[in-house]
């Protein structure tokens, strides 16, 4: 089958060539490389104040999400100019990429880097986290339903603490909960806490919750990742698409959603496919925004 031909578009202040649109991402539902293009442009207002100055790990499924994929942290040698990055050095010097604009988002999205993966501290200084964040993962038979009741749980926690925290779902199969800093901390501040967080879950509910990666332990209990609060890991950007059968997104939700979805016990409640975040950002604006710009401080426990 010959390639169909690249098509130059004007984004922004730039042209961008964008390639095989027809080609199909999502083939249990037919949703094309274009589709995913036309989702991060509609979806950019929203997506791109959670980019912007953030290092970007980049995933890539080339040839769709039941294809082979790679991750992808150096900012390929390729990119146009005027592509921003910054430089991160751990073991080696490494430049991410920053998608700071709307062209920067489209021409990622058309190297089909369906998976935006970004840091929790910004690129002027990687080792200050702005939020501290749990991923809430199932184990079989356990749905994102037992993970609300996690997350009410732990939105309880911080409300005692006098800490706001905001859920979104994954796009996978759990829910995150961030809770927004936006204060002078630094990750050997933020993980022990998030520990200490874990572990008292745990011992509230221990039928339900794991603070630790056991994988025997793991089945119907929801694993409350408090990990991820490092300056080497990353985790999926509110409003990513994620490489599932359908194009799901890790969609920030209210917390009268979680409760209504915990109520009812319906998975479902809690599944947002490209399409429907879009809709939801047109009628709700972004219910992520307060974790850009809330100022907390980190309580001693």
């Amino acid at each position: 089958m010959t390639p169909a031909a690249a098509v130059e578009v004007k984004v922004g202040n730039r042209r961008l060539k964008l390639s095989n649109l027809d080609k199909v991402f999502y083939p249990a539902v037919g949703f094309t490389k274009g589709q995913v293009i036309d989702y991060y442009r509609q979806v950019a207002p929203a997506l791109v104040p959670h980019l912007r100055n953030r290092p970007l790990t980049l995933k890539r499924y080339p040839d769709g999400v039941e294809g082979q994929f790679f991750y992808e942290k150096q900012c390929p040698s390729y990119a146009p100019d005027w592509i921003e990055t910054v430089t991160v050095k751990n073991r080696r010097a490494i430049d991410y990429c920053l998608a700071n604009n709307m062209p920067t988002l489209i021409w990622l999205a058309n190297l089909a880097d369906l998976e935006l993966h970004t840091m929790l501290s910004l690129a002027k200084d990687v080792t200050r986290p702005t939020m501290l964040v749990f991923d809430l993962d199932p184990g079989e038979p356990a749905t994102i339903v037992e993970c609300a009741r996690v997350g009410v749980a732990l939105r309880d926690v911080f409300n005692g603490l006098g800490l706001d925290a905001y859920p979104k779902t994954s796009g996978s199969k759990g829910l995150q909960i961030y809770v927004p800093l936006n204060t002078a901390v630094t990750y050997d501040d933020t993980k022990p806490f998030a520990h200490a967080i874990a572990r008292l879950l745990e011992k509230q509910m221990p039928e339900l919750v794991l603070s630790t990666q056991k994988r025997s332990l793991r089945g119907g209990k929801v694993l409350v990742d408090w990990s991820q609060n490092d300056e080497h890991k990353t985790t999926a950007c509110v409003y990513s698409l994620r490489a599932r059968e359908r194009p799901t997104v890790s969609t920030p939700v209210r917390w009268d959603e979680v409760e209504d979805a915990l109520e009812r016990e319906d998975p479902d409640l809690l599944v947002f496919e490209a399409g429907d975040v879009l809709a939801r950002v047109e009628q709700h604006g972004d219910l992520f925004n307060p974790v850009l710009k809330q100022k907390q401080k980190l309580p001693e426990l």
